[in-house]
């Protein structure tokens, strides 16, 4: 049973009267808004050790971005959480790990992308996240979820899928497993963009889906959320996940493919976004993958729920028996829609 005193009290010295209430509906963390007489004044998470096995490595990373923050010039809103008392940025008590951060007044976040000039805005902050910290030395970053977005690793966990998974299940799902077969190429391709001085390493968020983005009264983007997950990383992974997460109308758990297709006019909007602040930055080869970066985020999703459905579905959350195997079906779905679409 969380203590809301026994927490608050390693970061205030005389402890606030604040009332508390769940928050929003991540799958993740435990996330508490905290209000005094019923303005909301602060953010309290229990994070999820189950994911995120390494909280050191995550507060790692917050230090580093809040000590170029600090040091430079940069102008970006970047909720952070509030050091403690001891100057931590989390805070452990019996085996659980918290922290806290100031409510951004005025704010509020969306589940679904609904119009192109929220993919634009939102593609804008993740840009804009990226371009604040070309500075930084991203040799000192740790990685929060390793090989979260190595494809290579996850083509490998596919192959050992297939030796030692459920026969009943790879015979089920033969014709997908055919279509993974058959798309390798795009395992191929980004290993080629891995071992080229053409792509860069930067400060990537890695998890850009439209929730993890603040918008003010106006429905324009006030800065990105959810830092868990930043690492080093390649800007096909940013983009890739808006791309596969923006474009459909159908989410990853439609079963009704009709509603599973891509909007060009959001692709459109997540370019322009992005390049507005990361134009200067992307080398002619990294800009010209672009595209790429949409078949290779979905692609891996369809990789990864088809590994999972295999193995019994150890990995993902699932509401009914063949919920991996569908997500499958839509993800292979949503890729040729993709390819299709984006010539």
């Amino acid at each position: 049973m969380m203590n809301q005193q026994e927490i608050l009290s390693n970061y205030f010295k005389d402890d606030p009267v604040l009332d508390s209430h769940i928050f929003g509906n991540g799958l993740i963390h435990k996330t508490y808004i905290l209000s005094k007489e019923n303005i909301p004044a602060f953010i309290l998470q229990q994070v999820n050790t189950n994911v995120f096995k390494w909280p050191d490595a995550i507060e790692n990373n917050l230090q580093l971005l809040k000590a170029y923050l600090d040091e430079s010039n940069v102008d970006l809103l970047l909720p952070l959480p509030l050091q403690n008392l001891a100057g931590s940025l989390h805070t452990y008590i019996n085996n659980d790990v918290f922290r806290v951060t100031k409510y951004v007044e005025g704010s509020h976040a969306i589940d679904t992308c609904l119009q192109p000039e929220q993919a634009y805005e939102a593609a804008f902050q993740f840009g804009q996240f990226t371009s604040s910290f070309a500075g930084l030395d991203i040799s000192r970053l740790k990685a929060t979820i390793p090989d979260f977005h190595n494809l290579t690793f996850r083509w490998k966990q596919f192959e050992q899928a297939l030796a030692n998974g459920n026969p009943t299940r790879i015979q089920q799902a033969s014709k997908e497993i055919n279509t993974i077969l058959d798309n390798k190429s795009i395992v191929t391709k980004y290993e080629h963009i891995c071992n080229s001085e053409q792509f860069k390493q930067r400060v990537t968020h890695h998890d850009t889906k439209i929730s993890n983005v603040l918008f003010d009264q106006n429905e324009k983007g006030i800065c990105v959320i959810d830092l868990d997950t930043v690492m080093c990383g390649l800007h096909i992974s940013d983009l890739g996940d808006m791309f596969r997460t923006y474009l459909s109308p159908g989410n990853e758990e439609e079963t009704d493919l009709e509603k599973v297709f891509v909007r060009s006019s959001f692709y459109a909007a997540i370019v322009d976004g992005y390049l507005a602040k990361m134009s200067g930055q992307l080398t002619a080869d990294e800009k010209a993958m672009i595209p790429f970066a949409g078949e290779f985020l979905i692609y891996m999703q369809a990789l990864r729920f088809l590994t999972d459905f295999l193995n019994d579905d150890i990995y993902y959350g699932i509401s009914y028996e063949m919920n991996n195997f569908n997500r499958t079906i839509n993800q292979l779905h949503l890729l040729a829609s993709y390819r299709q679409s984006i010539k």
